[in-house]
C-alpha cells in the first residue's frame, strides 16, 4: 500500500497489487453505485408517486365539483320554496293549536267517561240480586214449557177420542 501526495494537497492511497488503484476511484466508484442505486429506487418511486399525485389531482377536481354542485342545489332549493310560505306557517300553527283544544277536550270527555263507565260498574255490581230473580223466572218459564208441552200431548189425546165420535156426528147433522 502507498500514499502519495498529488499536486493540490490530495492524499491518494494505493493498493498495490494485480492491479493498481486508488481510494478515489474507489470512493468514486462507491459514489457512482450509491447514485445509480439512487436514481432507481428514485424511478421506482417516481412510478409509485407520480400516478398517485395525478389520482390525487382528479379526485380534489370532483370533489370540488361535487361541493360546488351541492351549493348549487341548495341555492336552487333555497330559491324555490315558496314565498307564501309565512302565511301557511301561520294558519299551520293555528290548526295545530286548535288541534290541541280539540284534544285536550277529547281527554277531558274520555276522563268522564271513565267516572261513568265505573259508576256504571258499580251498578252492574249491585245487579247481583235481579241476576237470582232472572234464574228463578227462567226455572218457571221451563216449568211452563213443561205444562205447555203436557197440555198439547193432552188435546193431542183427546182429538185422537174425540174425531171419530165427531166425524160420525157430522154425518148425521145436516149443514
Amino acid at each position: 500500500m502507498s500514499v502519495e501526495r498529488v499536486g493540490g494537497g490530495e492524499t491518494v492511497v494505493g493498493i498495490r497489487g494485480g492491479s493498481e488503484g486508488t481510494i478515489a476511484n474507489a470512493n468514486d466508484a462507491a459514489m457512482d453505485r450509491f447514485a445509480a442505486s439512487f436514481e432507481a429506487s428514485a424511478k421506482r418511486w417516481e412510478l409509485v408517486v407520480y400516478p398517485s399525485l395525478v389520482a390525487f389531482i382528479i379526485l380534489a377536481v370532483y370533489g370540488f365539483y361535487l361541493v360546488y354542485s351541492l351549493t348549487s342545489d341548495v341555492a336552487q332549493l333555497a330559491k324555490s320554496i315558496d314565498p307564501a310560505m309565512e302565511h301557511h306557517m301561520a294558519e299551520m300553527t293555528i290548526s295545530i293549536q286548535q288541534m290541541s283544544t280539540a284534544v285536550s277536550q277529547m281527554s277531558d270527555s274520555v276522563s268522564k267517561m271513565n267516572v261513568t263507565l265505573q259508576e256504571m260498574s258499580g251498578d252492574v255490581d249491585n245487579l247481583g240480586p235481579m241476576l237470582g230473580q232472572m234464574e228463578q223466572m227462567t226455572r218457571y218459564s221451563a216449568a211452563m214449557a213443561g205444562s205447555t208441552d203436557r197440555m198439547g200431548q193432552d188435546l193431542a189425546i183427546m182429538n185422537r177420542n174425540v174425531s171419530p165420535a165427531m166425524r160420525g156426528m157430522n154425518n148425521l147433522m145436516p149443514w
